[in-house]
């Protein structure tokens, strides 16, 4: 690997770190599509995301634990793992540019859907899946995206948004969310075969923006308006998920 490719898959890594300690979410929606734009392999690129959201979610989980949903976040791990074998296989099976394409199509909805939940929250005066039965195909789902795309945060954050929890549950859950997901994940790809070296390399690269992310995004969320910065967010990931259709030589 060029020093130029380094560079640029730890500023992706270093962006991606940066959305989740500002926002609690995200790393992995942004830090994805700007990898698949780089000539590394995907088995490469999910490999690394996978242990650097891991790392995040290390040196996150600690601030929000007292609001943590206990018992949702249990049935979450559980469904959690049923899911992971499922993404695997998709991955090991499906063609690299068919998971791009699935992913662009994703990130424009999930985008979408995330510019307008404010007044979808306000014509819902009453929260929504109230059996706890709901949690489980959420589960599973996270846990097909998690292996598959690393994207394991947002079904739960979709979930905690139809519960209508307040910030601070969303929050806790959804960093417990990453850390328990996160090790099952970074397990899943050591069994299916993942890793790579070029994956520890990027990473090892990428542990000092890493941590240098963390530390400015939990300042930065104490002293930026998030709710403006969100819709920024939103914006730029319909617009990588645009990019991501269109096809690359």
């Amino acid at each position: 690997m060029s020093i130029t490719l380094i560079l640029l898959a730890v500023a992706a890594v270093f962006i991606g770190a940066l959305m989740r300690s500002m926002f609690g979410f995200g790393e992995a929606i942004v830090s994805m599509p700007l990898l698949t734009l780089l000539p590394i392999p995907l088995h490469t690129s999910v490999s690394l995301i996978g242990l650097a959201g891991l790392t995040v979610a290390l040196l996150t989980v600690f601030s929000g634990w007292r609001h943590i949903e206990r018992p949702v976040l249990i049935r979450l791990a559980v469904s959690t793992v049923i899911g992971i074998p499922v993404g695997l296989i998709v991955l090991n099976t499906i063609p690299s540019y068919i998971i791009t394409s699935i992913l662009g199509i994703f990130l424009i909805g999930y985008g979408a859907y995330c510019l307008l939940k404010k007044n979808l929250s306000k014509a819902i005066d009453h929260p929504l899946l109230n059996s706890r039965g709901w949690v489980w195909p959420f589960g599973f789902v996270s846990g097909v995206l998690g292996s598959a795309y690393n994207i394991n945060g947002v079904p739960v954050m979709i979930y905690g948004t139809l519960r209508r929890w307040n910030p601070e549950r969303l929050r806790g859950t959804l960093q417990a969310h990453f850390l328990v997901s996160g090790v099952l994940v970074v397990a899943g790809h050591a069994l299916g075969g993942l890793w790579t070296t070029d994956a520890f390399v990027l990473y090892a690269y990428s542990i000092p923006a890493i941590l240098l992310a963390t530390a400015l995004g939990v300042l930065l969320n104490k002293r930026i308006p998030a709710r403006k910065f969100e819709r920024i967010l939103f914006v730029i990931i319909i617009a990588l998920g645009i990019l991501l259709l269109f096809p690359r030589g």
